[in-house]
């Protein structure tokens, strides 16, 4: 049971990071003719890309120009992380003993 929590923190702290990476690299806009860059920036955009891109299509930016959907989505992902792993603690305590 604590593998399965440990496992579903790192992959939130992974995802939580990669989300915060992509939203300011589309502050900073780097280099994308250097081919690590491509390769990095195309690795982010494709882990985070299926978790904001249905945000941004509920929640759409408008004539406000500022996209919501990374901070929507870590908020998202810390409540479904706090859900999960108590769901874990509570199937776990009801196998002790």
């Amino acid at each position: 049971m604590y593998l399965l929590v440990f496992l579903v923190n790192t992959t939130y702290k992974v995802i939580f990071w990669l989300i915060l990476i992509r939203a300011i690299l589309s502050w900073v806009r780097p280099g994308v003719h250097d081919p690590n860059w491509r390769k990095i920036l195309s690795f982010i955009y494709s882990v985070t890309e299926p978790i904001l891109g249905p945000i941004r299509r509920l929640i759409p930016t408008g004539n406000i120009g500022i996209d919501f959907s990374p901070l929507i989505a870590m908020f998202l992902l810390s409540i479904l992380r706090g859900f999960i792993i108590n769901l874990l603690y509570s199937i776990g305590s009801n196998f002790m003993f």
